[in-house]
């Protein structure tokens, strides 16, 4: 028969390496009080600790008779527990100081220490990640390197320039260039307090291959802790000053990670910046400490402080320039200000070929070209990327709506670039008609 072993409740393990005692057997009583009788294993399991972690806590609250175990068999995986009359007293006031029910939170310094680690200093962005990356995207030659140079500086990126130049898909393209896996926990204790950080709309989960299972296996048992890609946060017009810091829920007593927090060892992506509801100077004064030290400092409702590490390559992406931004103190702390203006007409040509192909269409050279040389001049419309999609798709929509097969012609060109731009933008008088309307015919 299985004998149970009395072990003192200091063995364990340093209290799992910083969070104490008083707390995990809070927790045990919580798991309990909601779940009723459960076995060694899958106590364990729920906990995110070992069998070895867990037992000393579980003969401990035996001799407070806080549990008992209502059934055993051969083995330690066949003992279950379950609460007493006292034990379900306790979970209830457990519940009332908080209501985390989850693997065990992992302590601040352990946090820290694993995000230094992860950093992505250590993984630098090369010239073929970045072209990988980038895919199809049409870019000026010049541009590649001075991306990558600033995706390998740890410094904030500003991607500024006109609407419709590209900046979100750039942001969107650059956030491709992070690679390998990392470890985030559930939960970190802080205090007293549990900060809630893996989020599964940010954080997901990958699946081990067996070897390399068997090369972490210390690491993949510890289930306080959970594989995952490396983060990307988007945040646009939503964001303020106040989701920066920690949230913290009065009901169930648990502080919610901010999302630069979320971004650590990934990428946050600001988009839009400077049409949030807080001012953009705001917003980026609450960064400056951050973006310069690479730490952050936030605080609990009990006034205490703690710093966290701010390993997070920060792009923004925003209409306005740099000097509109804000002052000369602040705009150093950004690092690279990048700039994203209009196409060259090569370019362009690419960009209206890639339109075409996703729509459906024949790539008309005539039409193309009645939209490049006679639209874009007579209307002093600069090339922007994304007007060929939104233009030639109206096109689509139309034949759809006609039983037709969609097909380019600089009549239909002209009709949906109207309809995109609206009837308020007329043509400039004597721009462009370089023997357009000769070559036509």
């Amino acid at each position: 028969m299985y004998v149970e072993q009395t072990i003192p409740l200091h063995s364990v393990e340093a209290e799992t390496a910083g969070v104490p005692n008083a707390f995990l057997t809070e927790m045990l009583l919580r798991h309990l009080s909601r779940m009723g009788e459960l076995p060694l294993f899958q106590i364990a399991k729920r906990m995110g600790m070992s069998p070895v972690q867990v037992l000393p806590l579980l003969v401990h609250m035996r001799a407070l008779q806080l549990i008992e175990v209502p059934r055993r068999g051969e083995t330690e995986g066949d003992v279950s527990y379950a609460l007493t009359e006292g034990g379900r007293n306790q979970g209830a006031l457990a519940f009332e100081r908080c209501q985390y029910v989850g693997p065990a939170p992992v302590p601040l310094w352990e946090y820290v220490d694993r995000v230094n680690r992860q950093s992505l200093r250590h993984q630098p962005t090369t010239v073929q990640r970045l072209k990988d990356a980038m895919g199809t995207l049409v870019l000026e030659d010049d541009l590649l390197p001075t991306l990558g140079s600033a995706l390998n500086s740890g410094k904030a990126i500003y991607l500024y320039g006109p609407s419709g130049t590209g900046k979100s898909y750039l942001a969107e393209h650059l956030v491709k260039t992070l690679q390998g896996e990392i470890w985030v926990p559930h939960a970190i204790y802080v205090e007293g307090e549990v900060i809630q950080v893996f989020d599964p709309t940010v954080h997901h989960a990958v699946e081990q291959t067996v070897q390399e299972r068997h090369l972490s296996r210390d690491e993949a048992a510890d289930g306080r802790w959970v594989r995952v890609a490396r983060p990307v946060v988007v945040t646009a017009g939503e964001l303020t000053l106040q989701m920066l810091d920690l949230e913290f829920d009065r009901m169930s007593r648990l502080y919610v990670a901010p999302p630069q927090m979320k971004a650590n060892n990934g990428i946050l992506v600001v988009d839009d910046l400077g049409r949030q509801r807080v001012s953009a100077r705001d917003l980026l004064n609450r960064w400056i400490v951050p973006l310069d030290r690479h730490v952050d400092y936030l605080g609990l409702h009990t006034g205490a402080t703690f710093e966290v590490p701010f390993d997070v390559t920060v792009i923004f992406a925003s209409n306005l320039t740099p000097e509109e931004l804000t002052d000369p103190a602040f705009a150093r702390r950004l690092g690279y200000k990048i700039a994203i203006g209009a196409m060259s007409q090569e370019g362009y040509r690419k960009v209206i070929a890639q339109a075409c192909k996703r729509v459906g269409v024949t790539a008309d050279p005539v039409s193309i070209d009645f939209m490049i040389e006679r639209l874009h001049p007579s209307y002093e419309q600069a090339y922007l990327p994304c007007i060929p999609y939104d233009v030639i798709s109206k096109i689509r929509d139309r034949a759809l709506y006609l039983g037709q097969s969609p097909r380019l012609t600089p009549d239909l060109i002209e009709w949906a670039w109207k309809t995109y731009f609206g009837a308020g933008s007329q043509p400039q008088p004597g721009l462009a008609s370089n023997g357009f309307e000769e070559r036509r015919t």
